[in-house]
């Protein structure tokens, strides 16, 4: 068996000029759900923004037609954080804002509370085929101090083990930015700081989780991305925008993210540039993959790297291709492969969001 690569979105189909920020779940049903950001005018984060999706029976090999999950009028539907939950519904958590919205203007504070990051939740009881209208949760996860937000990007997760008092829980990896202080504009890196969303009733309810900020310069936790590990402890991974001590940091939980055992520390075994990644736990045997472009100046070589110790340290697994990359995601699509969905080009990493099967025996 060796790992296949089909193409489910290109720059300038279908309607849209770009697709970006890619996330990825299977279903109980087998199907491979591939969502992302469909950009109307441009490749930017702010406009005419829809939450897109295709399907694929056949584990990637082929996909669907493309649907709209989200859309939010002629503004912005973004991050999508799909989840599959225990019964089979999949849960999708997003966020929306005005179309001229930057996020520059969001961290200055220039931008209304209705025109600024909003958080929605919708399901789908069909295996995504048909979704729920979606519903607005901002009030229970946000604070109101808090400028710009964003959810994951990637997969969120539901827990298989029992942690705070509840099975099931569903834990959503989010980021925020905090205000400035003194003649700081609040565009700062230093102003990043992270938290997670939970619930315990399968999305009914929401309530906030940890928060790591500081305003140090060292550790600011910005994109994050979550894994159980079979001890019940939860991994986090987070892209750090600070100039030092690097890329990435990492932080546990064991308490199901209601807390972290310390906050985000650097994690210098993930070699890479400044860009989302994503991890996934695999059980039998137990891996822990992540997933992000390894060279360390550009966004560019899509490398697969697996850890034996719970994210302590890091060895490469899989290196898809030389050539440009950044965001991606990670789904098990069955016992003997893993999905990789990622941004990629020959010329540049924002001309396709490809997929990638790669067989588990490669990557253990």
């Amino acid at each position: 068996m060796t790992a296949e690569t089909t193409v489910p979105f290109r720059a300038g189909r279908e309607g849209y000029a770009s697709f970006r920020i890619p996330a990825v779940v299977t279903s109980a049903a087998g199907t491979v759900l591939a969502f992302c950001e469909g950009r109307v005018g441009s490749q930017e984060d702010f406009g005419n923004i829809d939450v897109v999706l295709k399907r694929s029976a056949d584990g990637g090999r082929t996909w669907g037609p493309l649907q709209i999950v989200g859309k939010n009028g002629a503004d912005l539907a973004g991050n999508p954080a799909p989840v599959v939950l225990d019964t089979g519904r999949v849960l999708l958590v997003h966020v929306r804002n005005a179309a001229s919205a930057t996020e520059d203007a969001i961290r200055r504070g220039t931008v209304s509370a209705a025109d600024g990051r909003r958080v929605w939740v919708q399901h789908s009881d069909d295996d995504g085929l048909t979704w729920s209208t979606p519903r607005e949760i901002t009030a229970q996860v946000k604070r109101a101090g808090w400028r710009w937000y964003a959810t994951t990007p990637g997969h969120a997760l539901q827990l298989a083990g029992e942690h705070g008092g509840r099975t099931g829980r569903v834990v959503v990896p989010a980021n925020h930015s905090l205000p400035p202080a003194g003649a700081d504009s609040g565009t700062e890196g230093k102003y990043n700081g992270g938290h997670c969303l939970l619930s315990d009733d399968a999305g009914a309810t929401w309530r906030i989780g940890y928060i790591d900020d500081n305003t140090d310069g060292y550790v600011n936790v910005n994109e994050t991305t979550a894994a159980e590990l079979p001890d019940g402890r939860l991994y986090f991974n987070t892209r750090n925008d600070s100039p030092a001590p690097g890329n990435r940091a990492d932080a546990h939980s064991t308490d199901g993210g209601q807390s972290l055992v310390r906050p985000f520390r650097p994690q210098a075994c993930l070699t890479g540039p400044v860009v989302e990644g994503s991890v996934l736990q695999l059980r039998d045997p137990d891996v822990l993959l992540f997933s992000g472009p390894a060279d360390p100046g550009f966004r560019a070589l899509m490398t697969v790297r697996r850890s034996t110790d719970g994210g302590t340290t890091w060895q490469v697994a899989h290196t898809v291709d030389g050539l440009p990359a950044a965001y991606s995601d990670l789904a098990r699509l069955d016992e003997q492969t893993v999905g990789l969905l990622y941004e990629t080009g020959d010329f540049g990493a924002y001309e396709t969001i490809s997929f990638r099967r790669i067989p588990v025996a490669e990557l253990v």
